[in-house]
């Protein structure tokens, strides 16, 4: 009888991101990075269970440093239609 040696799959522990504003890479030293997941809502203001109707955003901390994060949400919630036009 042979004996079938299978090589163990390796998966990555950490997964980086990008910033969705800056496109920069998120390492897993900035600790005031920030990911928000955004759900769709029903006319009654229930969530829609579907979770692929959710749109998750990543801010770096680079953009909160300079005390941009909330301009930056804005930006990224009206791209994705989820807020009216901001003046």
């Amino acid at each position: 009888f042979f004996s079938c040696v299978t090589m163990p799959q390796y998966k990555d522990l950490y997964t980086p991101r990008k910033c969705s504003y800056t496109n920069r890479l998120i390492t897993s030293d900035d600790h005031a990075s920030i990911q928000i997941s955004f759900c769709k809502v029903d006319s009654e203001g229930r969530m829609i269970k579907d979770k692929s109707q959710n749109v998750t955003v990543a801010v770096c901390g680079y953009m909160r440093a300079k005390a941009q994060g909330d301009s930056t949400m804005n930006i990224l919630a009206t791209d994705a239609g989820l807020l009216k036009s901001i003046v």
